[in-house]
């Protein structure tokens, strides 16, 4: 048995490993991926595998076939280069596709094997007799029935003529004369009486092979006929189904002309049967491709196919399926539907889910895409205090995901199967927003409802409120915020009575409340409340890393929003978005891809740079921090902040960003240390 090495331990090395294992053809020898954390190397070390890190650690163990999988083209490279000239180079792709052919085959193999068996048991499990011959008149099956009504055994009928097994036989005459001989009554030696047919088995050039035949004892022919009567039955009911079934309906023969259609096809389309019934598939159609022509070559059923049929061109979608009897292909039928009711239900759903959507969270930590260091960070962070009831502030800039980390923080947490709720505080007025929030009682302002209004914290209880733009809240609401996080009560607009609730609040901003509290806009207490679990989310500028993983997980949103097929970004295109700022984060990335792909051709599957529109690369972060050489014209105001920001960036520096010891360096309170910090865009433009 060959041996194999595979470089490359992640999804695709760890496919290609399993179905290598579960094939057994192949002997595979070692593993080796860079990252010891990969899913490959585990399983790997599971079967007594050999494991490592460095490919050339396993060049000296007499490898037959190496398989690349790491999608590295320099790794390819050199691997070609420093194998032996026995040794096979196989990328992954082509090692999976052969892998899976293998695998395929061993299932074939094991299909074969028990399609025998089944035949052999419905050979042996019919009342039917049953004999065939070869074309020496030899006797090659002899099954169970047919041994209880000649009263022969199997073992004394196999492999002898049929002549000296049944002398009273009459098969070898069809050996003879090439004739079906129907429903022929026949009194065998031990006196029972038989009707049987016996027919010659002739291959595709008429060369004959031998004959059969298939007899029973006659006094089950009343009984046949009873059961034959039974499937007219059936048929005629089975019709009725059909034509009474609000799905349109198609069926066609092997060659593709019209066999069936039922009065919703007729009413969906506007064909009647005499324009449909043994005229060509393509009869019904006025735009598109026929669907039913292109599952009889595939013998592969085909569904969502969107075409237009009938002389008003409905819109429709189909789904086609081959009809195949003992392996024989003989048509295909076809359900249709009409976009439009799709259309309305589409729309049903769109409803319903914006009634849900304040009800649950869509997202979990699996859906936040990041490797980089600050958002491993971030991700670690928003886990353990999801696993607390305590108060989770998100910070960041806009578009950078808070919003996905507030539904992952609810769902990772033990409120899980209760509500999460949505508020964006900067979208609503102060009197709508206080409304909202702790509902009112009867009679508490002009247009109140007739009994009052839960708000939006009762709704939550027992559950997560997600609160956005938190520093957009007015003094009022601030206040009133305050209370529910010290006293874990509301009160209601026009209220006097408290109402005790548990709510887990996850608030977010995109603003520096350090800041506010230094201007006044925002009450420190709260702030101090509010700021329990604190989570930076960093821009997408500050893990570039991160874009091709987002290209890939946004590509596929998009393809489902748009009905596109686009596949990845190409390297050069990947560079271009890697060279820009991004000042609008991941929201950003996600309109330029959306806008790319709305741009591109259907046939095109790669975005590219010609697709991706201009984009204004960023300035040097360098550039604003260095001081200036000429200083003339500058106001002394000016030079002082520019020497203040120098230090402030220095002493981070210098402290590891310890943002404590560095206010302590510098005598200044951590508050206006994270004022200046603002004031001077040090956390977003790094630290030089």
């Amino acid at each position: 048995m060959q041996t194999v090495m595979i470089v490359g331990a992640g999804k695709g090395g760890t496919s290609i490993f399993k179905i290598i294992k579960e094939t057994a053809v192949l002997d595979v020898k070692a593993m080796v991926d860079i990252d010891p954390a990969a899913p490959g190397l585990e399983l790997a070390k599971e079967n007594g595998i050999l494991v490592g890190s460095n490919w050339r650690d396993f060049m000296n163990q007499n490898i037959d076939i190496i398989i690349e999988v790491t999608g590295n083209k320099q790794v390819f490279v050199e691997i070609r280069e420093a194998r032996s000239k026995d040794t096979v180079l196989i990328p992954g792709s082509v090692a999976y596709l052969i892998a899976k052919l293998l695998k395929e085959k061993e299932e074939l193999i094991s299909n074969f094997r028990n399609e025998k068996n089944k035949l052999d048991l419905i050979f042996n499990s019919t009342d039917d007799g049953m004999i065939v011959i070869n074309n020496q008149a030899e006797i090659t099956v002899f099954n169970k029935s047919a041994e209880i009504m000649t009263g022969i055994k199997r073992k004394d009928a196999l492999g002898n003529k049929i002549i000296d097994v049944i002398g009273e036989s009459l098969l070898p005459r069809v050996l003879v004369t090439r004739k079906v001989e129907s429903n022929q009554e026949m009194i065998l030696g031990n006196g029972l009486k038989i009707i049987t047919t016996r027919i010659p088995m002739l291959g595709e050039n008429n060369e004959l092979m031998g004959a059969f035949s298939v007899f029973k004892d006659i006094t089950e022919v009343v009984s046949l006929a009873e059961e034959i009567t039974d499937l007219k039955e059936i048929q005629t009911m089975l019709q009725a189904i059909i034509h009474s079934s609000e799905e349109a309906i198609s069926v066609v023969d092997e060659n593709g002309k019209g066999l069936l259609i039922n009065p919703a096809y007729t009413r969906l389309t506007g064909l009647e049967e005499e324009e449909v019934i043994g005229r060509p598939a393509t009869a019904d159609i006025s735009e598109g491709e026929s669907v039913h022509m292109k599952v009889l070559q595939t013998r592969r059923a085909m569904r969502g196919v969107s075409m237009r049929v009938g002389p008003k061109k409905k819109d429709v979608f189909v789904n086609v399926a081959p009809v195949i009897v003992n392996g024989k292909l003989k048509g295909s039928v076809g359900v249709i539907h009409d976009v439009s009711e799709i259309q309305n239900l589409n729309r049903e759903l769109s409803r319903a889910r914006q009634i849900i959507r304040t009800l649950e969270a869509k997202y979990s930590f699996e859906d936040i895409i990041g490797t980089s260091e600050e958002m491993t960070i971030a991700i670690e962070q928003a886990k353990l205090g999801a696993k607390t009831p305590a108060t989770v502030l998100l910070r960041g800039e806009s578009g950078t995901g808070k919003e996905l980390f507030a539904h992952a923080i609810h769902n990772a947490s033990d409120r899980k199967y209760n509500k999460f709720i949505r508020v964006n505080c900067a979208a609503l007025s102060e009197s709508l927003l206080e409304s909202e929030l702790f509902g009112y009682e009867e009679g508490a302002f002009s247009g109140a409802k007739r009994g009052g209004k839960r708000g939006l914290f009762e709704e939550a209880d027992k559950g997560s409120i997600f609160l956005d733009e938190i520093g957009e809240l007015t003094a009022n609401t601030q206040a009133k915020l305050l209370r529910v996080l010290q006293e874990h009560e509301i009160t209601r607009v026009g209220g006097t009575k408290p109402i005790n609730i548990d709510v887990r609040i996850i608030a977010a901003t995109n603003i520096n409340l350090e800041k506010g509290i230094a201007n006044g806009t925002f009450r420190e207490d709260l702030y101090y409340r509010l700021n329990r679990v604190p989570i930076h989310i960093p821009p997408l500028r500050r893990r570039k890393e991160d874009i091709p993983l987002l290209c890939s997980r946004l590509i596929q949103k998009i393809n489902q929003e748009y009905g596109r097929n686009v596949e990845g970004v190409k390297g050069e295109a990947i560079k271009k978005l890697i060279a820009y700022h991004w000042p609008g984060n991941v929201r950003e990335l996600d309109n330029i891809l959306g806008r790319a792909i709305i741009f591109m051709s259907y046939n095109e599957t790669d975005i590219e740079e010609r697709h991706i529109p201009e984009l204004v690369k960023s300035k040097s972060p360098a550039a604003s921090q260095e001081m200036p050489g000429k200083v003339e014209g500058k106001p002394l105001s000016q030079l002082v902040e520019q020497y203040e920001e120098k230090m402030i960036r220095q002493t981070l520096q210098k402290l590891n960003g310890n943002k404590t010891l560095t206010a302590k360096t510098l005598g200044l309170s951590v508050r206006n240390l994270y004022y200046k910090i603002d004031k001077y865009n040090i956390a977003n433009s790094g630290m030089q």
